[in-house]
This record gives C-alpha cells, structure tokens and sequence, in this order.
C-alpha cells in the first residue's frame, strides 16, 4: 500500500518545482512570505506549515479499511479545477477552508446506516485506494463492487487484496465494467477531468508490459495488458520529468475527453531501485499512428472523408474554450502532424501527444506555454514559425499555427484516397524538395522565401470530395495566417461534404 508520504513531491506544502530543483522529490524547500498559513503533515521542512494562496485542505479516507487524514494547502489552480474539495460517499471525506490553520481539524468517515443483516447477504464493497503524485490530480477512491455469492465473498475476506500484484487481483473489478465505462462513469459524475488520482495508481500499478510498439525523443510506448484490456503506456525517463507531467496535466484539463482526441487513463511514476520511470497510460488503438496507417494503406473517398472530418472535430474540441463552472480553456496543440495522430479501429481518428499544448485563460488573458526546448516538428511549421514572426502573447497565433499543419496532413491522407484505381504512394510533406530531416533553415527557405507548397494534382478536381479538400488545404497554407480557416468552419465543411457522400452511397 502506498502511504501518504508518496504525495511529498505535490504542490501542496512547497511548490511544484522549486527554484533550482526539478528532481522528482522536490518538496524540500522553503515557504513563499506570503499567504494563507494551513497545517501540513508533509512539510517536516517548514514545521508541518505550508503557505497558499488558494485554501487550507484535510481529508480522510478508507485505506484498507483503516482511515488516513492528509492535511495540506490547495494551490489556487487546483482550487479552481474543483478537484480537491469534493468528498466521494463513504470512502473519502474532504474539507476546504479559508483561515489561517483552520484545517486543523478531525474529520470521520460517516458510518454505515447498513443493517448487520442486510451487510450480511448483500454485496461486498471493497475499497482500493492509492496515492499517485500528480499534484493536479483529484484525491478519491474507487468502489469496487464484487457481487457474489456469500461463500465465495468469505474466502475473499480472508485473504486482502494486494493491488501491487499485476492482472491476479483483477478479480476485484468483476463489476463488468470496462475501462471506458469507468473513466465515463467518474469523468461524468465528477469533475470531467479524468479518474480520481487513487484510481490512477491502482490501474497503472496492476498493468503487465506487452510489447513496445513505438519509440521518440521522450522514450517508448508498449502495449500493456489491465485486466485483459489493451492500453498503451508511454513511458518518459526520469530526465523528461516535465515532459511526462506537461501531458498529464493538460490530458487532464477540465471537459477536455472527446472521442478524436485520445483517451487518457493513469499517470504513475515506477522506481525499479536504479530508475525512475514515468509513465502515461492511455487507450490502445492497434491501427498505429495516422502516419503507419497510410503508408500501410489506401483510403477510399469516404474513408478519406471520415479521417479528415474526425481529426477536424478533435481539434476544433482543443481550440473552442467552454465557458462556466466546469468550463474548459482553448488550448493549441502546437505539433500537430500524421505521426501524432491516432487510428482508431473504425477509421476515425484521435489527437494525441498533447506535451508541447498550450492553454490560454480568457479572463486573465495568459497564455500558459510549457517550459521545454522542444519547439514542435520543423517539417510542419508555419511560416510564421519559421521565419520566427509569430506574436507569442497572442494565443490565436499557436491556432492558426496548428492549422497550417492540419493543412500538411489532409494531403497526405488525400494523396492515399484511390480515385479511379490511381492512387500515388505515401510521402510526407515537402519530400520532394527538402532533406529527410530537415533543418530550419531548409523549412524557411522553401516555405518563407520560395514561398512553396505541397503540390495539389489536377486530376483531384474530378472528384469533388478531393477538390473540396484541396481548397481548404490552400486555405490552411496561407502565408497571411489571419487569412485561415478556423477548425470549426473547416470541420462544418467536411461535414457537409460527408453528407453529399453519403447522399450518393
């Protein structure tokens, strides 16, 4: 069982990295000089005081039928994700205050109303609850519910779960749930911003590694096995620490779960006694990136048609900021391109490897750009971008940015469409008249000062679903980048155009 001291590196009691400190246990550092005073369990380093200028935090929770208090500050962005002060019935019961100290408190869990009888011959809940250290995560626990009969749920009683054992205990989520109808019973019921951080852990915890399926500049992604179930695992070396945290937090951001955009699970960190690992689980989708799946295979019209549309709608759901209580920011992808997008088993797609997105807050207009070298994809650049031209303090520069891109990849996935029998082979963009591996150099002249573009083949315009993606494909390309379409007005488009196809089918 993971104990409370697990949560020390959080922001709560310190903040997330201090100055001149980014190892993974980080809280170990002096207190700002201001700010609301609250107790802190975890602070040894500061007299169990910790200092906020969001809220004092205490909770309590069922940890293998026993119950554990934390007590600590809530920073002002985790008070705004309203994550942190919302109890789950019966297993975890929180509190949120405003005064100095005043979390120093004794919470109870309430008490079963249940009749011993009724205990006796109905279900048997089991409570399985670990701590993950993502600080942005919220604190709950799962229910699992194991309805069986009496004598078989004895000998379960005998002998306590050990989450730490991989697919042998999965007998305890027998519930006939799927990871799906998990992550949408939880994100629905509560904040919308993914599965409480305990649940977290138990599933990457309980998860056995397959086979690796891909590799990048961050690590490599295996297929991993939960409880039968594929997932994929994208494991970040201890050094990419801010990577792997960047994309956890912004998978997590509030409204954010949307079919075409790719469905987040777990966060964890593995120390195998020589490493750390950090690791990001998420859905399985077998058919590879978009880049494999069409250098694998043709696309028909309509097939084409449902690639385009889908990608369209993943992000148009990233750029659109939904205002309210649980609203979500606009956020920019910023690298986006064929080998980050997903195929899903039935031919539509999902945005993925969110590391380098960015997030704008409409009230305070601040655009929250992750602190990493890493720049994005040098052969799906904007020109703005390239020639270096682009106003960072204007988010919808990273939008219209994102465009271009989505311009570059709806002519790769046009050039595989088989119109005729004729279909030209796969190539990336600007194959024909840059390096490999392109440098920025070369990107800004064929693109800024030659001014070119991938090439648009006549025959397209006898197929009116390829002329209509060729003219939003030059509309994407603009060099004037407040001339381009929006993902919206672009996802409205192909809309219509799926419609005229199926009208023809």
């Amino acid at each position: 069982m993971a104990s409370v001291q697990d949560l020390c590196w959080s922001s709560r009691g310190c903040s997330w990295w201090p100055p001149g400190q980014t190892s993974l246990h980080g809280c170990r550092r002096g207190l700002s000089s201001q700010g609301l005073k609250c107790v802190c369990q975890l602070c040894e380093h500061t007299n169990f005081t910790c200092q906020t200028e969001g809220a004092c935090w205490a909770s309590v929770m069922l940890t293998n039928g026993r119950e554990e208090v934390i007590k600590s500050c809530v920073s002002l962005p985790e008070l705004n994700a309203q994550v942190f002060c919302h109890s789950s019935k019966n297993i975890t019961k929180t509190e949120c205050c405003y005064t100095d100290f005043c979390n120093n408190i004794t919470l109870r869990l309430p008490v079963a109303s249940e009749s011993p009888s009724k205990a006796s011959t109905g279900p048997v809940v089991l409570a399985v609850t670990v701590a993950v250290p993502v600080c942005i995560l919220s604190l709950a626990a799962v229910l699992v519910v194991c309805t069986c009969q009496s004598r078989r749920c004895a000998r379960g009683r005998a002998k306590q779960p050990n989450v730490e054992e991989p697919l042998s205990e999965c007998n305890l989520v027998n519930s006939g749930k799927t990871l799906k109808d998990l992550i949408y019973d939880m994100t629905t019921s509560g904040s919308g911003s993914g599965l409480p951080l305990l649940v977290q852990r138990t599933i990457a915890r309980t998860i056995v590694l397959q086979e690796i399926v891909g590799k990048g500049r961050f690590g490599e992604v295996w297929r991993g096995k939960w409880c039968g179930e594929d997932v994929a695992v994208k494991i970040f070396s201890s050094r990419d620490e801010r990577s792997w945290f960047r994309e956890a937090e912004i998978y997590q951001t509030v409204m954010l779960r949307h079919e075409n955009i790719l469905g987040f699970i777990a966060a964890d960190n593995k120390d195998n006694g020589t490493w750390t690992q950090l690791w990001l689980v998420s859905e399985y989708h077998e058919q590879g990136s978009l880049f494999d799946y069409l250098n694998r295979v043709t696309v028909t019209v309509e097939g084409m048609v449902k690639l385009a549309l889908s990608v369209a709608s993943g992000l148009a759901h990233l750029h659109m900021e939904i205002v309210g209580t649980q609203g979500k920011p606009a956020i920019a992808h910023r690298d986006l391109k064929s080998k980050n997008i997903l195929v899903k088993r039935n031919e539509s797609c999902a945005i993925a490897d969110l590391g380098l997105a960015v997030k704008h807050d409409s009230v305070l207009n601040t655009i929250d750009i992750p602190q990493n070298p890493r720049v994005g994809t040098r052969r799906y650049m904007a020109p703005e971008i390239l020639d270096d031209a682009m106003n960072m303090n204007i988010f919808e520069s990273f939008k219209r940015a994102d465009i271009y891109s989505l311009g570059l990849v709806y002519w790769e996935i046009a050039r595989r469409c088989s119109v005729g029998g004729i279909t030209e082979e796969y190539q990336l963009p600007y194959y024909d008249v840059v390096p490999s591996d392109p440098s920025i150099e070369d990107m800004r002249r064929v693109v800024c000062e030659q001014k070119l573009r991938p090439n648009i083949p006549n025959q397209w315009q006898s197929c009116e679903a390829l002329r209509v993606m060729g003219r939003i494909m030059r509309e994407c390309w603009y060099a004037n980048s407040a001339a381009r379409l929006t993902a919206l007005r672009i996802k409205k488009t192909i809309s219509q155009l799926c419609v005229q196809e199926d009208s023809k089918a």
